[in-house]
């Protein structure tokens, strides 16, 4: 029997450092064993013993047969783990008739014999060649066979019985020089489409006859070829996966996978954006939209520290907005459970001692500045201004590999479990993508965009952030699994510290910034001028060495150009500069809406200027006429109920909402009434500063009428009739908004979409009265209502017959 083990002694012979050395001489030191070893010029080396065996330098000379590491033979695990149960059952069976022949006992032990063990013919005293021949009577077999299973039990045990596999060379019988070539011929079409295995069996037919030449190398038949073409599937999926998936499949690196690995929470945050598999309604038409998701991810903890939900496509203030979520997270809901608000600090509860007494609305996320950014190649991602916001937040960006997404796994697994845990549960779900959509799924858009982002947001800290994960785990503790929260907790316990934000007033830092000189009338950009408190004096020279002569900074959000903001380079305070024309529009207004309203302007006025523009353009709005894809896009925006970056205030919009000067100025109610957010703004965002609609002349009358049949004609109901506004409704619908436009539209809107949630189609008194109206108009509803029904008023213009006679 060979044995693994080699005798350590004098006259044993080793390679040291790549020269045959011999041991001449061992020594017991107080140091440990030591030995002399002596090499084949004559040289004497003195090292440790412990040198000798252990280290990579040496190696031992066996002067004997044994197993050796580079064998060719498989180990015993991998020989034994390729057999099935019926396999290893009839290998253990076989050994045990192998022990009987060398033994007499088939467990090999006389300590473990079996009844009438040992046989007569198996006795140890028996000769071989009895024995061997017994055994062969006994199976069935050859004494040859019985032999050879001796000899292979003897060397390897159990292993050594197992049927010998041959290793078969791939693609047998093809040559080589065919099987490169269409390995060839399939690599060329990964970028393209799907092709045909008929394809590109002929195409690498011909290109082998022209490379090596008529009948040089053998063709294989059409089964070989579509055979082989299976089996180089393997090595280069073609058929079988989808395009997209065999491009990523082929763009896949060589060499192992690097990873970054954070260590703390805040060390890497992960941003990108999708498109959300469900459709949501837009306000101001209602219809059906499409919306992007942009989020941004704790690497660590897989926290969600930042979302962000836009209409048609994501702008790049929008991911500044999500960045800066990190620095300062949103509040939590009202209605939020408890394990799901984050204290207002941050730090999570059971790091606390008094939990009570830190308890308060609390926040949605936990506050984060992070050191590196990972993000894909998206145009604004890349952008001027991302780029800028991280270099002067000192935040370094690690672009991830193009159309890589496992550089960004984690918010990507993120994108997938809110398709399935929350996505396709809502009403408007239309699936991955165009084989699983529904028929009609735009039909079911149910959500506002503004109540689609608040349901992600409750889902995101209630459900993902409290729910363990799988890849969330300590690696001294592999079978425990996280969730975000607590792995948050416990990577604040294992760093000792986190990264938070130092000033709130960083949020100006976020906007873009324009260089402009100061004049007498304030300062103008893209034709708008904006002036205020604050700005320097005409005539005083810039400190900044400015892209325009003697320039002034000034950060502009695009998504509200109304207001834009200064800081004072003397005492570093932030001013508010405001747009001249912007108490033409209550509401924000970006770049994109002022440039078609200027255009829409021009085509209607002779001389327009910014005022006509706006009013013109809100009007539109309001009245729900924007039908074009401009129109449409910036609209939308416009529908949002906040801006994208949630700004400080400054002084002077703080100051009036102290409760002194509220009380001063007869807006401060000790017991007022909580009210409905949107019930508030209802008049706030639908204003036009236009004069209200009156009834008390004919004119009047007929003015009202020609706006209910304009209403009439884009009101899109199912069981709409004509006249269901003009004529069945005048009265109530003037009595309801007293004649303003804001309030009129707000009701109708509001009564539309009931309409379509309840499925009635249609607009009625009844249904209209479960609906509520903004406070200005429902607090001068019942007298002007009790005139018109006691007929002392009307809406309704007479007939044109009886204004003749």
């Amino acid at each position: 029997m060979s044995r693994a083990g080699a005798r350590v002694g004098v006259g044993t012979r080793f390679r040291y450092d790549g020269e045959s050395v011999e041991v001449v001489e061992m020594a017991a030191t107080t140091a440990g064993n030591e030995v002399v070893l002596k090499d084949g010029r004559g040289r004497l080396l003195r090292l440790s013993l412990k040198e000798l065996l252990f280290s990579d330098r040496a190696a031992v000379s066996p002067d004997g047969p044994g197993p050796s590491a580079d064998d060719e033979g498989e180990i015993a695990s991998v020989v034994l783990g390729q057999l099935d149960s019926s396999a290893r059952a009839k290998v253990l069976e076989r050994a045990e008739h192998v022990r009987e022949v060398l033994t007499g006992y088939r467990s090999g032990a006389p300590e473990l014999a079996r009844d009438g063990e040992p046989r007569p013919d198996y006795r140890p005293e028996r000769p071989w060649e009895t024995r061997y021949t017994a055994k062969a009577a006994e199976l069935g077999v050859s004494p040859r066979a019985v032999k050879q299973w001796v000899s292979d039990f003897r060397r390897g045990g159990e292993a050594g019985l197992a049927p010998k596999k041959t290793t078969e060379r791939p693609h047998s019988g093809v040559d080589d020089r065919w099987v490169e070539t269409a390995v060839e011929v399939m690599v060329e079409h990964t970028d393209q489409s799907r092709p045909s295995r008929t394809m590109v069996i002929e195409r690498t037919r011909a290109r082998v006859i022209a490379r090596f030449g008529e009948g040089v190398v053998r063709q294989p038949s059409r089964a070989t070829a579509f055979r082989l073409l299976e089996e180089l599937e393997r090595r280069h999926p073609l058929f079988r996966l989808s395009t997209k998936r065999n491009r990523d499949i082929a763009g896949r690196p060589e060499g192992p996978y690097g990873k970054l690995r954070p260590t703390r929470p805040g060390e890497y945050l992960l941003m990108d954006s999708t498109r959300l598999d469900v459709f949501a309604f837009d306000p101001l038409t209602l219809k059906w939209v499409q919306a992007e998701l942009s989020v941004g991810m704790d690497w660590y903890t897989r926290c969600i520290t930042g979302i962000r939900l836009t209409p048609v496509s994501t702008k790049a203030v929008d991911v500044s907005a999500v960045l800066f979520q990190s620095f300062r997270p949103r509040p939590a809901g009202r209605d939020w459970p408890r394990h799901a608000v984050w204290p207002e600090h941050g730090i999570p509860r059971t790091v606390l001692i008094d939990v009570e007494g830190a308890t308060g609305p609390g926040l949605a996320s936990p506050p984060l500045v992070p050191e590196t950014l990972v993000v894909d190649h998206g145009k604004v991602y890349v952008s001027e201004h991302l780029t800028s916001v991280c270099r002067r937040m000192g935040i370094s960006i690690q672009p991830a590999r193009l159309r890589t997404g496992r550089d960004k796994g984690p918010v990507e697994r993120y994108f997938r479990t809110l398709r399935e845990g929350l996505l396709q549960v809502l009403p408007g779900y239309k699936g991955p993508d165009i084989h699983s959509r529904g028929e009609r799924p735009e039909d079911d858009a149910f959500f506002f965009l503004d109540e689609l982002e608040a349901i992600i947001r409750e889902w995101t800290a209630a459900v993902y952030h409290c729910r363990p994960h799988s890849s969330l785990v300590d690696p001294g503790l592999p079978g425990l699994r996280m969730s975000p929260a607590k792995m948050f907790e416990h990577g604040m316990a294992r760093a000792g510290y986190i990264e938070a934000p130092r000033d709130r007033d960083l949020a100006f830092e976020f906007l873009q910034t324009k260089w402009r000189t100061v004049q007498h009338y304030g300062i103008e950009i893209g034709r708008r001028r904006y002036s205020g408190p604050g700005l320097p004096e005409p005539g005083i020279r810039s400190p900044y060495d400015s892209p325009v002569k003697n320039g002034w900074p000034f950060q502009v959000d695009p998504d509200d150009i109304t207001k834009i903001y200064f800081r004072n380079p003397t005492t570093r305070e932030w001013r508010t500069l405001t747009w001249e024309h912007a108490p033409s529009a209550e509401m924000p207004l970006s770049e994109d809406a002022l440039t078609f309203a200027r255009q829409l302007a021009a085509s209607k006025y002779r001389f327009p200027d910014d005022r006509l523009a706006v009013a013109d353009l809100l009007q539109r709005w309001n009245l729900g006429l924007g039908t074009t894809i401009a129109e449409r896009r910036m609209a939308l925006r416009l529908s949002r109920e906040q801006a994208a970056i949630e700004l400080p205030e400054s002084e002077a919009e703080t100051v009036v909402l102290l409760p002194s000067v509220r009380k001063a100025l007869g807006q401060y109610e000790e017991t007022a009434k909580p009210r409905e957010p949107e019930m508030v703004t209802g008049r706030r965002t639908t204003r036009l500063g236009l004069r209200p609609f009156t009834i008390d002349t004919e004119a009047g009358r007929r003015e009202w009428r020609q706006m209910l049949l304009a209403l009439e004609q884009r009101v899109v109901l199912t069981d709409k009739h004509p006249g269901m506004l003009a004529d069945d409704l005048s009265d109530y619908l003037f009595a309801r908004s007293t004649g303003h436009i804001g309030s009129l539209m707000t009701l109708i809107n509001r009564s539309c979409q009931r309409a379509v949630r309840t499925g009635a189609e249609r607009l009625d008194q009844e249904l209209m009265d479960r609906v509520k109206n903004d406070e200005a108009s429902e607090a001068a509803r019942l007298e002007l209502q009790a005139a018109l029904e006691k007929k002392r008023l009307t809406s309704r213009p007479r007939p044109r017959s009886r204004r003749s006679a």
